[in-house]
């Protein structure tokens, strides 16, 4: 049986004591939810909303005792289980999201730049992400103390996810060995960018398609493929080189099912500027050039479709919320209020348009909500 998303968080552990509750917990999630899908930013801008809006939050939710003020909102939700909160949403996810072979998820980290505390030493919060590409919408995410640490996060994330027959797409930080072996044992594939944080790997692919270009691949194998796109006054083409030839690529055995090495090289016309750009990766996938671009071009994805649009759409950058777990909390709600927008396709508007729509009129909010309480 299909599992709301508010019974999915019935699994948190409430930390309050229960003789001095006087907001269920499932309300003020439910409230937060709603109105981050109506625009608002922080906990004062969700009690604004909760008030305006309270006659509808009681279609589905209790609200016995109203709406609970800006800073119980706060209080609580900085004292919710992070980890526990972010397994209710994956837990979610799995439920009404599948993957299907071939789809690129891409993980990446991003930083909450204001949710550093000098006062109290306490460092901005990083968070490492899964996005699929197809659906557009984020699979999971999980915190990590700082950039460097996603080596520890991204294999604990993925273990997490159902990925099966997925292509999964990492930059050059979730280059590692461990990072390789557990995708494959979730049964995924992996495109995984190298630079020289690997040392000799890195330069021997470097050498490799160097040579291959000034000889034009000659007794080598490969697969290729081209791209051009024109918009907004600039030009770029896009060429992929993919092939299964290792022998000169050291230590290939380390690498868990490494099947294919490839280059992209971008070629930017801008007025009568033009810049080059070359990056290289290790993949378990066949040598299929246009298999290959489509994983790259999907990384490419994470950034310019979810973390631009938490930072221009839901100003996410600008957040100084970082009480206790209140800024990791909040990054979740996030990611389900930018879910629930994408995947509601009868207003075929910008995420920015669809959060004005609901604002305006509450039978759009009806349409956004009942997915995730039906």
């Amino acid at each position: 049986m299909k599992l709301t998303i508010i019974e999915h968080f019935e699994e948190l552990e409430d930390p309050r004591q229960a003789g001095k509750i006087e907001h269920q917990l499932s309300d003020i999630i439910l409230l937060c939810i709603s109105a981050l899908l109506c625009g608002a930013e922080g906990w004062h801008d969700i009690e604004i909303f909760g008030e305006a809006r309270l006659d509808w939050l009681k279609k589905y939710g209790n609200f016995e005792n109203g709406i609970p003020v800006d800073d119980t909102i706060a209080r609580v939700m900085s004292a919710l289980n992070s980890k526990q909160f972010e397994s209710c949403f994956i837990n979610w996810m799995k439920s009404v999201t599948t993957a299907t072979k071939g789809d690129v998820v891409s993980v990446d980290g991003k930083t909450l730049r204001r949710s550093f505390d000098r006062k109290n030493s306490k460092r901005a919060i990083h968070m490492v992400s899964a996005f699929a590409k197809k659906n557009g919408v984020v699979l999971g995410q999980s915190k990590t103390k700082e950039k460097s640490n996603e080596i520890t996060a991204i294999p604990e994330l993925l273990d997490l996810l159902e990925i099966k027959g997925c292509i999964v797409t990492i930059d050059a930080m979730g280059c590692q060995q461990k990072i390789t072996k557990k995708i494959i044992q979730k049964e995924a594939d992996y495109v995984i960018m190298v630079k020289g944080n690997q040392g000799y790997l890195y330069e021997d692919i470097i050498s490799f398609f160097t040579i291959c270009h000034e000889e034009n691949f000659k007794n080598v194998p490969f697969d290729y493929f081209e791209e051009v796109d024109n918009a907004h006054g600039r030009m770029e083409i896009r060429r992929y080189w993919i092939t299964n030839y290792l022998k000169d690529i050291r230590d290939t055995g380390k690498w868990e099912s490494l099947k294919t090495i490839g280059m992209v090289e971008s070629e930017r016309h801008l007025g009568d500027k033009v810049t080059h750009d070359k990056r290289y990766y290790i993949n378990s996938i066949s040598p299929q050039a246009k298999v290959f671009s489509h994983a790259v071009r999907g990384h490419w994805g994470i950034e310019n479709t979810l973390h631009w649009t938490l930072d221009m759409t839901f100003r996410e950058d600008e957040s100084r919320i970082r009480r206790d777990n209140a800024a990791e909390n909040l990054a979740v709600l996030r990611h389900i209020a930018l879910n629930t927008l994408r995947n509601e396709k009868t207003f075929n508007k910008s995420i920015k348009a669809k959060r004005y729509k609901a604002t305006l009129e509450s039978d759009y909010t009806d349409k956004l909500i009942q997915p995730l309480i039906a």
